[in-house]
């Protein structure tokens, strides 16, 4: 899907000294919530990790339901930092490597037969690495005899094919949970704990399924530990941006709060699937976990614009923040601004207990679901109200280059049908 973006241009450029509010403390303030977001996705990836090697030591419904519910808790603090994203290459660059979606499965395992044999998009479609010790497709050959973190890295893109989504998250979710079939009627994937028992094995090859699930767990620790660094006091990360310019740090988190509520949120994975009502547009598709997914985004994004972000632990990490700074430089715009996130976050939160009430995301973005598509609908209109506010925060900071993200589902809705 095609995005767009557009740029705001201020009529001067950002002056620090003009505000009893220092930048640099904001910037800080923001790292601070950066390395303890981060932090905390460490920390319970490697809860994830040993409920994986709880499941692969003795298989049991028990011990998998123990793992996905390891693996929807990891995704709480992590979808808290995507607010990240955009403005800062850093992050940008990364996140492909942990939380890239939608996945083309049938590179990793088995699929059901109604997922086709072939797409004329992706040769890889359905080499199935799992039950071949050899992938080679158009010249590239991979040798996965034994699947290691970096045979599944090799993998990430195969082709230079996006949807080849080798790691991360969403990789361990497949696994975790098998293809979803079940359209936009209730009910998850269903893989079978067998299908990790080497003694009484279901879908073939579970010492192979074992590796993988296990590597791929490895992988995501190692990349959650980098990310961690980068946010350190010494990190690459926290000193772009602390030790840079400061108008050029406010620039990056208004970028990566514009982008992620409009093109990446708003549009691309909320509105395109409210357009197509197809099933498949939903970001933790396999767990039908999408409604906490995109509530912990939203909150993300608020976490960062209030400089406030409460840790798994109970703790809080706060300070000063863009908010501060925008009520002492406008004070009607920030009860604007303060009111537009507050009414998308509960927006959020009624789509979240809609889908804990019993109907599940890719039900509520069903074809003939009015109910449902207008609880999406109210999150998608409050984010990008809210980005409405944000320029107007731009334009009142003096702020130049800012740019935020579009998405043809907002943009250009008829190019969705191209």
């Amino acid at each position: 899907m095609k995005r767009t973006a557009f740029s705001l241009f201020a009529g001067f450029l950002f002056v620090p000294s003009a505000f009893a509010i220092d930048a640099e403390d904001i910037l800080t303030t923001y790292s601070d919530i950066a390395l303890a977001g981060y932090e905390d996705s460490l920390t319970t990836a490697k809860v994830l990790d040993e409920a994986i090697e709880a499941l692969v030591s003795a298989p049991s419904q028990e011990t998998l339901e123990a793992a996905r519910t390891a693996w929807i808790a990891a995704r709480v603090p992590y979808q808290q930092t995507e607010a990240y994203r955009f403005g800062n290459a850093i992050v940008d660059e990364w996140e492909g490597r942990v939380n890239a979606w939608p996945l083309d499965e049938g590179l990793i395992d088995y699929v059901d037969a109604s997922y086709g044999i072939e797409s004329d998009a992706n040769a890889f479609y359905t080499v199935n690495v799992i039950a071949n010790a050899q992938v080679s497709v158009g010249g590239e050959t991979v040798d996965a005899s034994t699947i290691t973190p970096e045979v599944i890295q090799s993998l990430q893109e195969l082709g230079g094919i996006e949807a080849n989504v080798a790691t991360g998250y969403h990789a361990i979710e497949f696994l975790l949970w098998g293809q979803d079939l079940n359209g936009s009627k209730a009910g998850a994937g269903n893989r079978p704990a067998t299908d990790f028992d080497t003694a009484n094995c279901t879908g073939g090859n579970c010492d192979r399924r074992v590796q993988y699930l296990t590597a791929a767990s490895d992988l995501l620790i190692a990349d959650l530990e980098e990310m961690v660094a980068n946010w350190q006091a010494e990190g690459a990360a926290r000193a772009a941006l602390v030790d840079g310019d400061e108008a050029e740090g406010l620039t990056a988190i208004l970028t990566g709060l514009g982008s992620l509520s409009y093109g990446e949120l708003a549009g691309e994975r909320m509105k395109l699937g409210l357009i197509l009502h197809d099933p498949e547009e939903e970001h933790d598709c396999f767990a039908d976990n999408t409604h906490n997914s995109h509530y912990y985004d939203v909150k993300g994004i608020t976490n960062v614009y209030h400089g406030r972000y409460e840790r798994i632990d109970g703790s809080i990490v706060s300070g000063p923040s863009l908010a501060d700074l925008v009520r002492e430089t406008d004070s009607a715009l920030a009860d604007e601004t303060e009111a537009k996130f507050a009414a998308t976050l509960a927006a959020a939160a009624a789509l979240k207990a809609r889908a804990e009430a019993g109907e599940a995301y890719d039900q509520m973005i069903g074809e003939g679901n009015d109910a449902g598509n207008a609880v999406v609908q109210a999150v998608i209109d409050g984010l990008v109200d809210q980005t409405r506010s944000l320029e107007r925060v731009i334009t009142a900071l003096d702020l130049a280059g800012v740019t935020i993200e579009g998405s043809d589902s907002l943009d250009n809705p008829g190019a969705v049908f191209e």
